[in-house]
């Protein structure tokens, strides 16, 4: 089911409670009871300018939610989104030519392709940003070196910058079925420096895949074609062809990089296996078994190439509620054996924050710091021994997480504390204006209907009918005699008593009574309940009813003790 369009705290939005009927009611009792109120509110019964003015306020609501009940694909959309659902353009055109449940899917498209849209603009520009520390000078001992100059050096570990590498990219959608990407990348080793420009070109081809064609220049000129085919309902492939051409002094060669394929099929619900092959530099063929679920991921990769032919496990366990991720893997090569493990964390809507170790033979001790804001990745390899030291990995381990959670407790809790009660202070502001604006309504709202309302009392008296004594809306103290809290509870007598048709009185089951005409919110936020006290055949009765209950007086158990 589509999520509601309608947004939270909207005033004077619920129809139903306007008209003061059931979610469940006919066009009949939906009519009978528009009329009744346009008896009431019609701006021709009131000759002063200012109530006149009000009227028409009041007149045009009650118009509007009597063409969208009245109105069966209307009425259905409402329901399902809200007012926002029925501001989409070319609504009006899509009530008369299609039906409902037409209407709702075009609607759940169009919610979605809006989604959709936003997204795109939020994830067009991408940006990596890749620093290289090296600190194994904080570890690692020289044996050559004498105890004097061992103990000199070990004084002052140094610590450098081993390389960086900067990589923006830019989606330029041409049309539906064409996008454009321009991306470009600047790094430097060892104070060596390279860039490279890249433009790549993407179609479209069919619902079932698309081609992209690269083409590079910088340090080295390439070209590339890639493409995508989705082969049945559970299977797709594929493919990647890309030559460079190399300079090297005077002479220019060129060389076939290589091609790569893969195909992939889903085994199972929770189950897919991809193949791989590659040829050119390096060459090898690999297999992957992928299960994942909602909780826990497994992957299992064995290649067979040269040089690296490889064995690795990889476990991932999710933690959804938390938004979090455990990981560890391990790879088992001619070159040794590499064991990795680390986690991940999404610290607030847009960032996410990981931190992984690599210790192993042939890569010593190493750690991986990631950062990725919205789309913005920067990562901080960190090598921290050439050999398995067990300093290396334990200050490597507690340290990132030793700086996290003190970061967090003294630094983005107290940040993001200090952002929801700005958020919420903004909110109440806003509620506060739209309040005031209510209130005003509610009190012309009040007067509109004070000449109606004589009449009624008077009828009512006359007949020994239903005559509201006293009505509260809002936090009450006392349910038994309608204490109320100062500030916190509003007179609505009037609203109530001119309700009342041929003694009684139905309120029907609406979110919230604040919409019935002459009610307004006293208290946003609180629990508010609905205090009554009538009388009827001259006895007093009395109920108090939460706000978004129905209720139909009278009823033989809201009499009172003393009058029974």
């Amino acid at each position: 089911m589509a999520a509601p369009m309608e947004g939270e705290g909207d005033i004077g939005d619920d129809y139903y409670a306007i008209l003061n009927v059931d979610r469940q009611c006919s066009n009949v009792e939906i009519d009978a009871a528009y009329r009744r109120l346009t008896k009431i509110y019609h701006p021709d019964r009131h000759v002063d300018p200012v109530k006149k003015k009000h009227a028409e306020n009041l007149f045009s609501k009650l118009k509007k939610a009597h063409d969208v009940l009245s109105d069966a694909n209307k009425r259905q959309i409402y329901d399902r989104f809200g007012v926002k659902g029925l501001q989409v353009e070319g609504l009006e055109l899509m009530t008369r030519t299609r039906s409902p449940a037409e209407i709702i899917a075009e609607l759940n498209r169009y919610q979605q392709e809006q989604e959709d849209r936003k997204l795109q603009q939020r994830t067009n520009p991408h940006g990596m940003v890749t620093m290289g520390i090296n600190a194994t000078d904080v570890f690692d001992t020289d044996p050559d070196l004498d105890d004097e100059l061992e103990s000199y050096r070990s004084g002052i570990p140094s610590i450098e910058i081993s390389h960086m590498s900067l990589n923006q990219s830019v989606q330029i959608p041409i049309t539906k079925k064409d996008t454009s990407i321009i991306a470009g990348t600047l790094a430097t080793r060892n104070g060596n420096g390279q860039g490279t420009f890249t433009a790549i070109w993407r179609r479209l081809t069919s619902d079932n895949g698309w081609a992209e064609l690269e083409m590079s220049c910088g340090d080295h000129i390439g070209t590339s074609l890639r493409g995508f085919r989705k082969i049945n309902r559970r299977c797709y492939c594929t493919a990647n062809a890309n030559i460079s051409y190399l300079s090297s002094g005077s002479r220019r060669a060129i060389a076939f990089t290589g091609f790569q394929t893969m195909i992939a099929c889903q085994l199972d619900t929770h189950l897919q296996g991809r193949l791989v092959w590659n040829v050119g530099r390096p060459s090898a063929m690999r297999t992957l078994i992928v299960y994942d679920k909602e909780t826990y991921t497994i992957i299992l990769t064995a290649q067979l190439g040269i040089p690296s032919s490889f064995l690795q496990s990889v476990f991932v366990k999710k933690f959804p509620d938390k938004n979090a991720k455990l990981r560890l893997s391990g790879k088992v090569s001619p070159l040794g054996v590499v064991v990795e493990y680390g986690c991940e964390k999404k610290v607030s809507q847009f960032s996410t924050l990981g931190a992984t170790m690599s210790i192993g033979t042939s890569v010593g001790v190493s750690l991986k710091i990631k950062l990725i804001r919205g789309q913005q990745e920067f990562h901080f390899p960190i090598h921290l021994s050439e050999n398995i030291v067990p300093e290396a990995i334990v200050y490597g381990t507690f340290i990132p997480l030793a700086t996290y959670f003190v970061v967090k407790k003294l630094i983005v809790d107290p940040y993001l504390r200090r952002q929801e009660e700005e958020s919420q202070e903004k909110k109440k502001e806003d509620v506060a204006e739209k309040m005031a604006a209510k209130k005003e309504e509610a009190l012309a709202t009040v007067e509109l209907m004070q000449e109606s309302v004589e009449r009624s009392i008077e009828t009512e008296e006359r007949k020994r009918g239903l005559v509201i004594l006293k009505a509260l809306y809002g936090k009450l103290i006392s349910d038994d005699d309608g204490e109320l809290l100062e500030g916190q509870c509003i007179d609505v007598l009037t609203p109530v008593q001119a309700l009342v048709r041929d003694s009684q009185l139905v309120l029907s089951d609406t979110k919230t009574k604040v919409d019935i005409p002459g009610f307004y919110d006293p208290c946003p936020g609180e629990k508010k309940t609905l205090y009554i006290r009538y009388k009827f055949r001259n006895k007093l009765h009395q109920v108090t009813i939460a706000d978004d209950d129905a209720i139909r007086l009278p009823l033989q158990k809201h009499l009172l003790k003393e009058d029974t």
